[in-house]
């Protein structure tokens, strides 16, 4: 029966897909991305598509450019404009067919996708010091595009988004972390920046795959494992549903009859079964409409709500970063990843979150062109929404301009390379680790096992670029772990005031 959920699970999505696909229009349309004031991907080649009536001539004119085609039987076309260099000065796109179409204030520079959850949606007016950064922020050549969030509408050129000029007045609407990273690398380069910003709080990762990058590893089939077990559970969810909102409705009106106070919370509805949390979901309506668009990369900001499942996130964002990758059809474009911060969850002792960023780390290490920033001492223990966006957006700025952009900048902070027994503790050495210290004097967050694999509070003392860890109560150590907690305690630094990734030598 499971294989036979499986199945149907699988190709739900694609059938949803084909069921939408284009059919003959009389009138030409543009994708989504291209409306006024886009920002078009500077120094690769550019596509633009869209649809018109089968066989209908299509011509697209951009600068210096004219190119054209041939829309296909289903009304599809698609030109590529030839690379092109950054320019502040807009010029009009212009699509001429049955009709003219005229984009406005058209800029070249680069785009970058901003996608996740909550902490990259979490916008600039919510985050620390707002009022002084939207005061300033008259930048018109730093542009967002806001992703509609409609996970039923599956039409990929439905005209309902608009690219936002940044200014005073519009910047409080846009992702921080984004923002403030773009503000950084426009500052840095002054070239256009475009954000594309397609995010959705609370939602999981494979929410954000594809069907095919979901059925790319045997081991995902638990995934589709747990959505089958919520569509057999569901009808009885929803009965326990209707009955307790009918048992709560009875007994508010008896309440209120008696001039009572009724204070019980009405029952939580079961939700949907077709929502964004759903796999696949927000991948087909909020991603994939976005290709083949081209991009100078992704700041990818998620990982909260896969916090309880870490031994599957590495594998997942793995997959995932290939197959956007393979469908922008440009190589390996840089993705940037977010570490989670400190966050108690449940538990702040707990590892759950320890071992997701350990995911998030070991995902980006794996593959090409992929950084991670780390977080581990920006974050609010007690919210899950911790508001200095604007330092996440730095350590993310500095990552694209040492290892997007070239520049020889510090951009890491400290990293695990070895660790070995020493005579009464173990010497730890770091990557990156110049001018090696801790904030308070202290090193802190230190933990050593011995063969028992039980793990002691430890001390650490700096020397030169190590730490030597030790602990009384571990006289022959083992494994060493550092920030190894969902809400450690963390400050070792190096010179650039970057934070020491989170690690552990064992694999316990």
């Amino acid at each position: 029966m499971l294989s036979l959920r499986f199945s149907m699970i699988r190709t739900a999505p694609i059938l949803a897909i084909a069921l939408a696909a284009p059919t003959a229009r009389a009138e030409v349309k543009l994708a989504r991305l291209f409306v006024d004031h886009a920002v078009l991907q500077r120094e690769i080649k550019v596509p633009i598509w869209g649809e018109a009536a089968p066989g209908e001539r299509v011509q697209v004119s951009f600068r210096k450019q004219t190119t054209e085609t041939i829309a296909d039987a289903q009304g599809r076309w698609r030109v590529t404009l030839d690379p092109m260099q950054a320019s502040k000065e807009p010029s009009e796109l212009i699509v001429k067919a049955s009709y003219e179409i005229r984009l406005a204030d058209v800029l070249v520079g680069d785009v970058w996708l901003c996608s996740g959850q909550s902490n990259i949606e979490w916008q600039v007016s919510r985050s620390d010091h707002s009022a002084e950064d939207i005061a300033e922020a008259d930048y018109p050549l730093i542009r967002q595009f806001l992703v509609s969030r409609q996970p039923v509408s599956l039409d990929s050129l439905q005209p309902r988004e608009s690219w936002t000029v940044c200014s005073p007045t519009t910047v409080g609407d846009f992702t921080g972390v984004g923002y403030f990273f773009a503000r950084e690398i426009h500052r840095n380069l002054t070239v256009p920046i475009g954000l594309i910003n397609s995010s959705w709080g609370g939602t999981p990762i494979e929410a954000w795959m594809s069907d095919e990058a979901l059925v790319s590893n045997p081991a995902f089939q638990i995934v589709f494992r747990r959505w089958a077990d919520e569509i057999a559970a569901f009808p009885e969810r929803r009965r326990a549903y209707e009955h307790a909102q009918a048992d709560w409705v009875e007994r508010a009106a008896a309440a209120k009859t008696k001039g009572q106070e009724f204070r019980t919370a009405a029952p939580r509805s079961p939700g949907s079964l077709w929502d964004q949390n759903k796999p696949t979901r927000l991948f087909t309506t909020m991603i994939a409409p976005l290709f083949p668009g081209a991009l100078r990369g992704v700041v990818w900001y998620q990982g909260e709500t896969n916090g309880g499942r870490p031994r599957e996130y590495e594998a997942l964002l793995g997959a995932m970063m290939n197959d956007w990758r393979h469908r922008g059809g440009q190589g390996d474009f840089p993705f940037l990843v977010v570490q989670l911060p400190n966050y108690a969850s449940d538990n702040a002792e707990g590892t759950d979150w320890a071992r997701l960023r350990e995911a998030q780390a070991n995902a980006t290490r794996k593959e090409p062109n992929a950084a991670i920033a780390v977080t581990i001492d920006v974050g609010d223990p007690h919210d899950v929404h911790p508001t200095n966006k604007k330092e996440v957006g730095h350590r993310l700025a500095l990552l694209a301009r040492g290892k997007v952009y070239g520049q020889a900048i510090a951009c890491e902070g400290p990293v695990f390379a070895s660790a070995a027994p020493e005579v009464g503790g173990m010497r730890v050495q770091f990557h990156n680790a110049e001018k090696l210290h801790a904030r308070g004097g202290t090193v802190l967050g230190l933990e050593i096992a011995g063969t028992d694999q039980k793990f002691f509070p430890a001390n650490g003392t700096i020397e030169g670029e190590s730490v030597l860890v030790t602990s009384a109560q571990v006289r022959t150590p083992m494994a060493v772990r550092y920030a190894w907690r969902n809400a450690p305690s963390a400050n070792l630094y190096n010179a650039a005031e970057l934070p020491a990734a989170p690690f552990r030598s064992d694999a316990w």
